[in-house]
């Protein structure tokens, strides 16, 4: 049985570049708490705060399985990814609210 609803596959980058791959089903509230530094972890340690990719999917299995392969990548083709709707690495935020 799959579970439908929303969920995002996301990328967020700190000021230096360091990279950071997850999966939610509130991509606003999530991406607040990475910019506010709530969660301990990786994203904190590393200042990763700025939205850089997201994508969308129905069901939590999708995006699981997208969050996976996407951080098997190396990091020149992550990057490419990236560029194909953010070229300039912009902060995507702005787009949620």
């Amino acid at each position: 049985m799959k579970i439908e609803y929303n969920f995002y596959v996301y990328i967020m980058a700190s000021a230096s570049g360091t990279l950071y791959i997850g999966y939610t089903n509130n991509l606003l509230r999530r991406v607040l708490e990475h910019r506010e530094g709530k969660t301990e972890g990786f994203t904190k340690k590393y200042c990763c705060k700025k939205l850089v990719y997201f994508e969308h999917y129905q069901y939590v299995y999708d995006a699981i399985n997208r969050e996976k392969e996407l951080k098997k990548w190396r990091r020149e083709k992550k990057e490419n990814l990236i560029k194909t709707i953010n070229p300039h690495w912009n902060d995507l935020y702005s787009e949620l609210i």
